[in-house]
């Protein structure tokens, strides 16, 4: 899942992309509403983390904005992250758009369940998803493949699921790299030749995931 956390606090907000990077999501950060709408031009995000205190104009004209304006992507999901918990600041968020609101301060914890629930929204997998002999906990981050438990990293597993919410589609290495790496990530490297190789190894035999010459790559969705 790739975030967008738009937080003009830079210690919180490098707080809390670490952790979440850290639970294997793919994270960008803004400070201002104009270096979100600057990533939305050019990013479709499955969530976006909003602060509503920004230094250039207030988070919910840029909830609405990204409604109505044609040259944002709306991502997925909107998630309110502000210090104002007065109830008509809360209906004031969600009548412009958001799909949740989170008040500060807030547990960590509570943020990563709140985006796990937003996932489940998306997605209507519930919390768990299962392709063929894979099965994937959504909730605690753990996979198995014909009973046996996969240790996977953070980023194997972030992969993996990504291949599980699209199987037997052909993925390319622009798009795994877009929705599974972020934008510190270099187009140029081999990062998603190198931990799919590591993923295959830890799925084992027979190979799930096959190469499509020329397109990318493919999860078998047959038993």
């Amino acid at each position: 899942m790739r975030i967008l956390l738009v937080e003009d606090d830079a210690d919180l907000a490098e707080v809390v992309a670490l952790g979440l990077r850290n639970e294997s999501y793919a994270v960008d950060v803004a400070g201002t509403s104009g270096g979100a709408e600057e990533h939305l031009r050019t990013t479709a995000y499955d969530v976006a983390c909003l602060d509503l205190g920004l230094p250039d104009g207030d988070g919910l004209d840029l909830v609405r904005r990204i409604g109505r304006d044609p040259d944002l992507h709306r991502p997925r999901r909107l998630l309110v992250l502000t210090a104002r918990d007065g109830v008509a600041d809360r209906v004031a968020g969600l009548d412009a758009g958001a799909d949740d609101y989170l008040v500060k301060p807030f547990h960590f914890a509570e943020l990563t369940a709140r985006l796990r629930a937003l996932a489940r929204r998306v997605d209507e997998h519930g919390t768990t998803l299962r392709v063929g002999e894979l099965v994937l906990d959504l909730a605690t981050h753990r996979a198995w493949r014909a009973g046996a438990e996969l240790e996977l990293t953070a980023r194997e597993y972030s992969l993996l699921r990504y291949f599980m919410h699209h199987p037997g589609r052909v993925l390319s290495a622009e798009e795994l790299l877009e929705h599974v790496w972020d934008a510190h990530a270099n187009p140029f490297t081999a990062s998603v030749r190198v931990i799919l190789s590591r993923l295959r190894r830890k799925l084992g035999d027979p190979p799930l995931i096959v190469t499509i010459a020329g397109a990318g790559y493919r999860l078998r969705d047959e038993p």
